[in-house]
């Protein structure tokens, strides 16, 4: 057997053509991925996170924001700004103030599938 434990690799060297082909066919462009995985790295950070599940709920200022994660306003508009230019958030101006939000429901679905599945193994 190879592998650190069994079942691990096949015991044997016979490719599925048929198989790795519609694989093949299912793996989007490099440059979809390469979107893709920045978006998960942007959301890898907790910090992030927790602005994303606040704005789920509802539109937040930078003060509202940083009172709540108890963090500078700085380091929130340092995040915000962040996560404005991958799309995750979009913000509309009211006077002085710039309320924040979600930039669409595509990102409260991400995150609320990424809880659902961390949620299985924390049970």
């Amino acid at each position: 057997m190879r592998g650190s434990s069994a079942g691990e690799t096949c015991d044997v060297t016979f490719v599925h053509k048929k198989d790795v082909d519609a694989a093949r066919r299912s793996i989007p462009q490099e440059s979809m991925l390469l979107g893709l995985s920045e978006t998960f790295k942007v959301l890898g950070d907790s910090t992030r996170l927790k602005i994303c599940l606040a704005l789920s709920h509802q539109e937040l200022c930078v003060c509202d924001l940083a009172a709540l994660l108890s963090v500078s306003e700085s380091a929130i508009s340092h995040q915000l700004r962040l996560m404005k230019t991958m799309r995750l958030v979009r913000h509309r101006k009211e006077g002085k103030m710039s309320y924040y939000t979600l930039d669409d429901e595509h990102i409260e679905d991400l995150i609320r599938v990424g809880v659902r599945h961390v949620s299985e193994y924390s049970r």
